[in-house]
């Protein structure tokens, strides 16, 4: 029934584990929509107090929608997995963030009454299609000078984004690099992560048959002096490397959604509560600034300010892009409330599955760190956009008391 809003929270959250693209990484024999499928039916499996029938929403993104992440994946999906044939689906693209929108889209139906229970993620398999396979950029944006060429490669604008803030150095992003492999490294040792993945059965012509249970990009004790002579392939003496960068992966995430009540009724979960999200544009030429502000528009919406935000998971795409957003707001980088498990330079960023890994990985977080109320999972997003959700922790002593949001 449409009415008032209702609150909307996160139950759970799963991923694949994240491979490398290409012929020798873990998924190369391995379909897209399959790695969807996995996630689907393993949040069916924790959580049996929820009836299939229930889920009235799948809506799967994937960045480069053709081959087997096309034929609209959701609804594909959720046939695959076993979900009832009355249960629809649909594909979204945000290109980074994909599953971030996914989230937000279905959550506001959840929100409006349109919905109870959803199932939200991303996939992509850059290792059988590399970002743009198929795409014809319009002439007109580089023949009218709508945007400069660099806009149209993500690696350029992030070279763009150290020209406009000539203070984080190449040495400053290599830092953070480092820091992120070793907090991805200590939370592996720790059995953190591995309660987010999703064993995924894999192939290979050498090997046979096997079974992915850990990230593949993760490349333990990284020191500065292994980044430091790395080749800047987007512009000669550049700064942005295969080092301080997210590189090109396979993976897939997923996640439910439901209105609290609804939860509450069937006994699922409430690791979140939404507060507010917000998508913001900005220059393509500078497509990593967009977190900023998107940020600024869900804080003064939601009435927070940054100083209420206990936790940051930042989509590490580029380290400069993180660093930016840190400088912004006046936070150090090494601050321990940003990505305390590490991110996408050392896990990988499979783009339009992104976006709900932050989410998993802060709900894990909120689990622990009942002392924090509110955390945020944000990132930039392709053609020069950002994406900022701002979560409530239901562990903490005021979850859901006061005016705040």
């Amino acid at each position: 029934m449409f009415g008032s809003l209702r609150d909307v929270v996160f139950v759970d959250g799963v991923r694949t584990p994240f491979g490398k693209a290409g012929k020798k990484g873990i998924y190369a024999q391995t379909r897209a929509d399959d790695l969807v499928i996995a996630c689907i039916r393993e949040l069916v499996r924790r959580h049996p107090e929820l009836p299939p029938e229930r889920i009235e929403e799948v809506a799967i993104a994937a960045t480069t929608q053709i081959g087997d992440q096309g034929l609209t994946l959701g609804r594909t999906a959720a046939l695959l997995a076993g979900l009832p044939k009355t249960t629809p689906g649909f594909s979204i693209d945000r290109m980074c963030a994909g599953a971030m929108t996914a989230v937000t889209t279905t959550a506001s139906g959840v929100a409006i009454g349109a919905y109870d229970v959803v199932l939200a993620g991303g996939v992509e398999h850059m290792g059988r299609h590399p970002m743009g396979e198929g795409v014809d950029p319009n002439p007109r944006f580089v023949a009218e000078k709508l945007v400069d060429q660099s806009a149209l490669v993500m690696g350029q604008t992030a070279e763009n984004l150290h020209d406009k803030f000539p203070g984080i150095t190449k040495e400053r992003t290599d830092a953070f690099a480092v820091a992120s492999q070793a907090k991805v490294a200590a939370a592996y040792e720790a059995g953190r992560i591995q309660k987010d993945l999703v064993p995924v059965a894999i192939r290979s012509e050498e090997l046979g048959w096997g079974l992915a249970t850990r990230d593949e990009p993760p490349r333990p004790g990284t020191t500065m002096a292994d980044l430091a002579d790395l080749k800047t392939p987007f512009r000669p003496h550049g700064r942005i490397t295969a080092g301080n960068a997210a590189g090109l992966n396979d993976g897939a995430t997923a996640a439910i959604l439901a209105a609290s009540e609804v939860a509450e009724e069937l006994g699922l979960p409430a690791k979140m509560r939404m507060v507010g999200y917000a998508f913001k544009g900005v220059e393509p030429e500078i497509m990593g600034y967009g977190p900023v502000p998107a940020t600024e528009q869900v804080l003064a919406r939601t009435g927070l300010t940054i100083d209420d935000i206990g936790l940051f998971e930042i989509n590490e795409a580029f380290a400069v892009q993180v660093l930016s957003f840190l400088d912004y707001y006046g936070i150090k980088d090494d601050d321990e409330r940003v990505n305390p498990d590490g991110g996408a330079i050392a896990i990988g960023h499979p783009l339009a599955s992104s976006g709900v890994r932050l989410m998993t990985q802060l709900a894990r977080h909120f689990e622990t760190r009942t002392d924090v109320r509110y955390g945020l999972t944000s990132m930039c997003i392709g053609i020069g956009m950002g994406g900022t959700v701002i979560w409530e922790n239901p562990h903490h002593k005021d979850y859901g008391k006061g005016t705040k949001a």
